[in-house]
């Protein structure tokens, strides 16, 4: 009877296992390091595998929070920090210039599980501005706080603040000088016109961006982006990386996406709230709905660009209308796949 009963109990925990395991959904992420001008010719070699080496890391350390169970805002967060806290990507120590010879950061981050979110523009001061955007989904009642507010928040939450001088690099400062003649230049021969002047600078300094998505075990989907904004920008811009519908979303059972490109494009076209539209209504595959938004909908706009963008079943789509773009993902039972061209 004993022997029977083992037998019995054995057999139903091995059920209960396998079903728990049938339940778990297949932990995901992707990451991006910004899309532009990337041309194989302007990278030796030893840059290449610079970005390639980042990029891995970025996106193992976020996989690693999936892996021990952890929550996906929370692989979000470690994939951004890794490449925040690189100068080789345009967001926190890596970020570009303003036309003022500062430097103005933007995050946001949504939990598509309770559909909450948080996003900082324009802060100075913050080392990591997804940090700051997570805390203020979690510990304020408002989505998106701006510049001298949300660092005065900052404070409340122990941040400590970094001088605006901890995100100057030499190659950013050479960009910024090379962005501002191409402006003054412009703007003489448009009589003036800023609007018309920054529309010819050359697509990579127009943006850059990191973000990443992930799905967890629970099936929960989150999506966040960190930028620097764009070279020589004026008059307080914000691009679409703090905006939750242009540059972010998540919504569990349906998609996360990340964006990064010429925001105005994307915020004008809602591209991340978008794709997930496509998926939750017109019944596409991630791939697809991706597809269309950024190389039909996007592209026959004007707009430049590409999106990371994972669905409920780990299916992960990285289009882009570019010559390049950092990123890498990696779903459980694959390798890493790291890429910055269209194949390789």
């Amino acid at each position: 009877m004993n022997k029977l009963y083992l037998t019995f109990a054995l057999c139903l925990g091995l059920s209960a296992n396998s079903l728990l395991a049938q339940e778990q959904s297949p932990i995901t992420i992707a990451i991006h390091g910004g899309a532009g001008t990337i041309n194989p010719e302007n990278l030796t070699e030893a840059q290449q595998q610079a970005y390639r080496d980042k990029l891995t890391e970025a996106v193992n350390s976020g996989y690693k929070v999936l892996e021990q169970g952890g929550d996906s805002v929370d692989a979000v967060k470690a994939a951004i920090n890794i490449l925040e806290n690189s100068p080789l990507f345009n967001a926190g120590v890596g970020a570009v210039y303003t036309f003022d010879g500062g430097h103005e950061l933007d995050a946001s981050i949504m939990d598509g599980n309770t559909m909450n979110a948080g996003a900082v523009a324009g802060v100075k001061h913050i080392k990591n501005p997804i940090d700051l955007a997570i805390s203020v989904m979690h510990k304020s009642p408002h989505v998106m706080l701006y510049g001298d507010g949300a660092e005065e928040f900052a404070l409340t939450q122990q941040f400590d603040l970094v001088p605006n001088s901890h995100f100057d690099s030499a190659h950013r400062y050479s960009q910024l000088l090379d962005a501002k003649a191409s402006i003054m230049k412009a703007e003489q021969a448009n009589g003036g016109d800023y609007q018309a002047s920054v529309n010819h600078l050359k697509e990579h300094y127009k943006y850059g961006t990191v973000g990443a998505v992930a799905l967890d075990k629970k099936g929960n989907l989150a999506a966040g982006t960190s930028t620097g904004g764009m070279t020589a920008k004026r008059f307080g811009r914000i691009g679409d990386s703090p905006v939750i519908g242009a540059g972010t979303y998540a919504e569990n059972g349906v998609c996360a996406v990340s964006a990064t490109g010429h925001g105005e494009y994307f915020i004008r076209y809602h591209v991340a709230a978008d794709i997930c539209a496509k998926v939750k209504y017109q019944q596409l595959g991630i791939n697809q709905a991706a597809d269309e938004v950024i190389n039909q909908t996007l592209f026959n706009a004007g707009g430049t660009g590409g999106v990371i963008a994972i669905d409920n079943q780990g299916n992960v789509a990285m289009p882009f209308n570019t010559s390049g773009m950092y990123r890498a993902s990696r779903t459980q039972g694959h390798a890493v796949n790291v890429k910055i061209w269209r194949d390789k």
